[in-house]
């Protein structure tokens, strides 16, 4: 079903989304029309139905595709059916950098025209540098945006294999803080001696440890610190498991305020990097108590939420703009979605987030799609701009041919 919006394209895109609970979609001059949900394109199946809705949405067009969207990520099989499309139809594939495409996502939801702050939290993403983002402040305009600033950033011991293993994440904060005699000690009986060894010297020598700021693997480490899930079974069960802890803490003790007095968390705000890892020494150090777990989890989610607005509020003042988007993944935790807004509204600010549209990962290729969409019409955004944009993928495209070509 198309979405109406307050400024559709006049040239239409096709995006054609990320890797996880891909989507595609095509703005045109009618509005959005968004594809079913293909899900992960680790499996063939996916694959092939990402490329028949993306050759049937620009089917339906009522003009010829002017450009395609894809993910930064050069190995993705969106990114590469991207360029095979765009070679077969004589167009150019344009590279949109994943969190500045979960801002544009809303931003095109609610017909935003005016420069905005984003906060965008996810699990990954590739960033323009090169390195793994996942936890960004960011200045986005249409057609313009650029990086404010980025969580504290944690190495991933071994790599993707981190995210399936919160207990790492563990481990990696504790390096980050200087403590990281203390990995074997707290992780040997839950993961054993020699585990805990490896990814303490891994770490501590950096071997295949690459650096991420994904606010997804500070969840991850928070509910490990915590004793919540070591090892995931389904992906985000730990930080699932931690918000859960949170909220029956909150509905039990209707007073939130109390946790956070308690507790203060001495986080600066007006800094490029928001370094949460007083979150983590907190939580580690937490008193014994029968509400332990419930209470630590209450204040974690209260005190990241409050420090996330404040470090919002603070980019949206130095930027004269009066209004915050929130995207991403972690935004579907119901606590830090609701926390932040209130946060932000004290600060007298207007806040957006999706509300008919995905934040995660499924509403990404709206974002995409209003990102080139909004390039394209931008004064000076011409065709060397275009072409350049896609340079940098094409020599590092996999040689396998695409599953359904």
């Amino acid at each position: 079903m198309p979405n109406p919006m307050p400024s559709p394209s006049s040239r239409p895109v096709l995006a054609v989304g990320a890797w996880l609970k891909n989507t595609a979609c095509l703005l045109d001059a009618t509005g959005a029309h968004g594809s079913d949900l293909h899900g992960d394109l680790r499996d063939a199946q996916a694959c092939c139905a990402l490329e028949a809705s993306a050759r049937d949405l620009a089917a339906r067009s009522s003009q010829p595709i002017a450009a395609i969207a894809h993910d930064l990520h050069p190995d993705f099989y969106s990114t590469r059916l991207a360029l095979a499309l765009a070679e077969e139809w004589q167009i150019n594939a344009i590279g949109v950098q994943h969190h500045h495409a979960h801002i544009g996502a809303v931003m095109a939801e609610h017909g935003l025209n005016e420069p905005v702050i984003g906060l965008a939290l996810d699990g990954v993403g590739l960033g323009t540098d090169g390195t793994a983002w996942g936890g960004e402040l960011l200045w986005v305009a249409p057609g313009a945006w650029r990086r404010l600033g980025h969580l504290w950033p944690l190495g991933l011991p071994g790599g993707d294999a981190a995210a399936r293993m919160p207990w790492r994440m563990l481990a990696s904060a504790l390096h980050a803080m200087g403590r990281s005699t203390e990995i074997e000690p707290r992780l040997s009986a839950a993961v054993g001696a020699g585990p805990a060894r490896m990814i303490q010297r891994m770490l501590e020598t950096g071997l295949n440890c690459p650096a991420t700021t994904s606010a997804g693997r500070w969840f991850d480490a928070a509910a490990a610190a915590l004793g919540l899930h070591l090892l995931e079974q389904t992906e985000a069960e730990a930080a699932i498991a931690l918000e859960q802890q949170a909220a029956r803490w909150l509905d039990a003790a209707q007073a939130a305020d109390a946790v956070m007095t308690r507790h203060e968390s001495g986080i600066e705000t007006d800094t490029g990097v928001l370094d949460i890892r007083p979150l983590l020494c907190a939580l580690l150090d937490w008193p014994e108590a029968a509400d332990r777990v419930g209470a630590a989890a209450a204040w974690f989610h209260l005190a990241l939420a409050h420090a996330l607005a404040d470090w919002a509020a603070h980019a949206a003042l130095q930027a004269g703009c009066r209004i915050v988007c929130l995207g991403g993944g972690c935004f579907m935790n119901a606590i830090l979605a609701r926390e932040v807004t209130r946060r932000l509204h004290s600060h007298g600010l207007r806040v957006f987030r999706p509300q008919t549209n995905s934040c995660g990962d499924a509403g990404l290729a709206l974002g995409q799609a209003w990102v080139v969409a909004q390039q394209l019409d931008s004064p000076g955004f011409g065709l060397a701009d275009e072409i350049a944009s896609t340079q940098p993928f094409t020599s590092l495209l996999p040689s396998e041919s695409l599953p359904c070509a």
